[in-house]
């Protein structure tokens, strides 16, 4: 085994120790090379997110099928017909738009495909995600759509020192988490994820209720941009 490789592990395994039993772990697997996920799927670890489609399905036909790919960036509509036969979940769906070529995709494959909403709450207007109308506009039409489950939120705190204000984000994001489960929409009968935090605030977030984080650098160190 490489010193690499033993790195990964090392480093999955005091994650995976320090987080709370109801937390799912998504390996940001993003710009890293197939031996780098196969050193982390060697203690276990099966869901791995990927933000650029064309590499997501590169490494799904590569690897082991067992595995479950996130799609964790934005995601265009054209490009969905791509990941549609395999993904497991994706992330950031920010549009009806998108959440009716999912669903379209999703059924000429057979499938049904979990989705979270993705809500902007960063003072950065460069990230994506839905404001409260928009939320609620789209949750008045997901029951058009059978073969897409909406399974929670998705948002992306503004990269800042600032601990507090990255606290108040992911705040306000827990408190539309919590009032889309208080309308007890029947379209939604498995609206349990509330996907945020990543390497750099994942704590911060796990305090403030997400169920599910994103990690990649505190796992994999450092991106290898090609």
């Amino acid at each position: 085994m490489t010193a690499v490789a033993k790195d990964i592990q090392s480093n999955l395994a005091q994650i995976k120790d320090s987080l709370p039993e109801h937390v799912t772990l998504v390996a940001v697997s993003k710009t890293h090379p197939v031996d780098a996920i196969e050193a982390a799927y060697a203690t276990g670890q099966r869901i791995f997110g990927e933000n650029k489609v064309q590499d997501m399905v590169a490494k799904y036909e590569t690897m082991a099928k067992d595995i479950q790919w996130h799609l964790i960036g934005h995601l265009q509509t054209n490009k969905v017909k791509y990941i549609a036969p395999f993904v497991s979940m994706i992330h950031a769906v920010d549009s009806e738009k998108l959440l009716a070529e999912i669903n379209k995709r999703a059924k000429a494959n057979d499938r049904v495909i979990d989705v979270l909403l993705q809500m902007h709450i960063a003072q950065e207007s460069t990230k994506f995600g839905m404001n409260d109308d928009e939320l609620n506009q789209l949750l008045e039409v997901i029951s058009n759509y059978e073969n897409v489950r909406v399974r929670g939120l998705m948002g992306m705190a503004t990269f800042t020192d600032d601990e507090s204000q990255v606290a108040q984000e992911f705040q306000s994001l827990k408190v539309r988490f919590d009032a889309v489960q208080a309308k007890g929409l029947a379209s939604l009968t498995q609206f349990d994820t509330l996907s945020m935090g990543m390497s750099g605030d994942y704590s911060i977030a796990i305090a403030e209720g997400s169920t599910m984080v994103r990690v990649g650098s505190s796992i994999f160190g450092q991106r290898h941009y090609g």
